[in-house]
């Protein structure tokens, strides 16, 4: 049995799910600043609330310049001259951002777990800033713990189609 390889195929499958994710991206990022900007606006500074909200603001902004970046840079029609090792190339690459910005999403989550620890101390002189950083931290570290995680699988398992072309 001979196997092809539609070059052209892969790339656009890949392109297509990357832009899938980066949809659900840019809709995360607008639920944060709708609401969050809706509820910062209407929060007293001394409570929690208003950094958990101002945080996630900032949040918000990254996350759409990340967004943006990456459907700017989508190429959804496969380049002249596509070879094998381009391809697989992206796709590890893809796969291992993912990996990456994984890790540093726990670290994240850590790091919401610390602050909140800290705000509880009786010593300290803002603890609702911590708190509401630490919520915050949590919140968007697990959003985006489970985003990178869920493309991490779903790349991994469409580059595991490719094996058979590459051995």
């Amino acid at each position: 049995m001979l196997l092809t390889l539609n070059l052209a195929a892969l790339h656009q499958a890949r392109e297509a799910l990357l832009g899938q994710g980066l949809a659900v991206l840019a809709a995360w990022v607008l639920l944060n600043l709708l609401v969050s900007g809706h509820f910062l606006a209407r929060a007293d500074r001394r409570l929690p609330a208003y950094y958990f909200h101002g945080m996630n603001v900032g949040w918000g902004l990254v996350n759409a310049v990340l967004a943006f970046w990456g459907i700017y840079h989508l190429e959804p029609i496969a380049p002249a001259g596509l070879r094998l090792a381009d391809v697989v190339q992206a796709q590890l690459f893809n796969e291992n951002l993912f990996l990456l910005n994984a890790g540093l999403d726990v670290a994240y989550v850590m790091t919401g777990y610390y602050l909140q620890a800290r705000a509880a101390l009786p010593a300290e002189p803002r603890p609702a800033r911590l708190l509401g950083f630490g919520r915050s931290l949590r919140l968007q570290g697990g959003f985006l713990l489970v985003f990178d995680v869920v493309m991490w699988s779903w790349l991994h398992w469409q580059g595991r189609g490719w094996l058979p072309f590459l051995k």
